[in-house]
């Protein structure tokens, strides 16, 4: 027994300790990823198959507005019991990383998976990637408590887990890595990078067994950008840069209104968007949900100018609403979809305009996503290679490099503060006020 104990002593201080540790971390984040996800997947069909039987019979309207409002107490039940489960989880993660913050892991990975399985069902317009993250920061959590890790170690396991629920959720290893040492860490360390690649590895091998090989988007842009081509990612650089700064500063707007000044219940606040989620469910079904058939119908050039437009304002008006009531889910993906929508109508006027090729239409919807990525969350190495793996387009990636670092530096030179960064220095504005 004394020589187990020794031998395990041994191995938990040695080089190996925590790149080991991260692999495990990683199944164990993965598979709580891929549950996750495969969750939500229910309720989203569960979702269409509901209103689709509503358009066919109209006078059970009424009882899917119940549904709703049952929808939204119950989310708020949720949040009340584990208030940390509020919102995306990536500012809840980085004020734990950086000891502003200890969260109950067990608690909050409960809450979280309930309360989005919730909110998707209802058909608001959040993302599962930030919940993902934050499910997979906790699940390191669990793990690095049942080895009984603790300080610097039980932060690394934590970062693997976060890492892992992006790669599970995606189907993108090395933008898990990138995300957590770009926006979680801000730093490259060797002693950090071996676990999160190792944690990144088993929870996409998990997900593979799963979801299969396939990338998450069923487009891939073939086209080959020559200089000329290049001349055009400028200014939809810039403009992206632009739009993202004012995105940030309508969603901080909207969170402080509904979640700090409006003194509204939690119940309220979290009925509004699934009221509206009904009403939409009637006139606009496209914009409920994370919005993943919307960006394939888009490249697959469904829609008319006119259409993204509207598209474009409505689904940025009820993303505001979802995610500024405090609803558990995340901005990640809708941002992507909105930058979609601003990239696809930027190639349709470039089609138009000078000529071009219908095929780059869905390359600069591409673009789009990743230079509004890059301006809102202000990573854009993350926001590059990340649509890179979800698309497999090798042909986009140097442009994918250059629209997200013009898109970064615009919303800079604006002074536009990374939308994770201001949502994390209201969470501890908040609790040193409770203090």
């Amino acid at each position: 027994m004394n020589e187990r104990a020794g031998l395990w002593a041994r191995f938990t201080e040695s080089r190996a300790f925590l790149p080991c540790a991260g692999f495990a971390a990683g199944i164990f984040a993965g598979g709580v990823s891929v549950l996750y996800r495969l969750s939500l997947q229910f309720a989203s069909d569960t979702l269409g198959h509901s209103l689709t039987f509503i358009r066919k019979n109209a006078g059970w309207t009424a009882v899917w507005f119940l549904v709703l409002i049952a929808l939204a107490g119950l989310t708020s039940l949720l949040v009340r019991r584990q208030p940390l489960i509020g919102g995306s989880g990536i500012p809840q993660l980085e004020c734990e990383l950086h000891g502003k913050i200890k969260s109950s892991w067990l608690s909050v990975l409960l809450c979280k998976f309930a309360g989005g399985f919730l909110c998707m069902l209802g058909g608001l317009s959040l993302g599962r990637e930030g919940p993902s993250i934050q499910l997979g920061a906790m699940a390191g959590k669990g793990f690095s408590r049942f080895l009984r890790r603790g300080g610097e170690e039980e932060r690394v396991l934590i970062s693997c887990g976060a890492s892992a629920g992006l790669a599970a959720a995606f189907h993108a290893p090395a933008a898990g890595v990138l995300f957590c040492l770009e926006e979680l860490h801000h730093t490259f360390t060797p002693r950090l990078l071996l676990p999160l690649m190792t944690a990144v590895l088993s929870a996409d091998l998990l997900s593979v067994q799963v979801f299969g090989v396939g990338p998450v988007f069923q487009f891939a842009p073939q086209t080959d950008f020559t200089p000329v081509l290049y001349l055009l990612v400028v200014p939809l650089g810039l403009l992206l840069g632009v739009l993202g700064a004012f995105y940030n500063a309508a969603t901080m707007a909207v969170v402080r209104f509904l979640q700090d000044k409006s003194g509204l219940p939690v119940f309220v606040r979290l009925l509004i968007p699934f009221l509206m989620a009904g009403i939409l469910a009637l006139c606009a079904p496209s914009l409920l949900g994370s919005g993943h058939n919307l960006v394939e119908q888009a490249a697959a050039g469904d829609y008319m100018l006119e259409i993204l437009l509207l598209l474009l304002v409505g689904k940025f008006l009820f993303s505001l609403l979802s995610f500024g009531s405090g609803a558990p889910g995340g901005i990640f993906f809708p941002l992507l979809v909105l930058g979609a929508l601003i990239g696809c109508s930027y190639g349709v006027c470039a089609v138009e305009l000078f000529g071009l090729e219908k095929d780059l239409i869905a390359a600069f919807l591409l673009l789009g996503m990743a230079g509004n990525f890059a301006a809102i969350v202000r990573a854009p190495f993350t926001g590059a290679i990340l649509l890179f793996e979800m698309t497999g387009s090798v042909h986009t990636l140097l442009p994918l490099l250059a629209v997200s670092l013009i898109a970064c530096a615009t919303a800079d030179a604006l002074r536009s503060a990374p939308i994770y960064d201001s949502l994390a220095a209201r969470l501890n504005a908040g609790r040193r006020s409770e203090a």
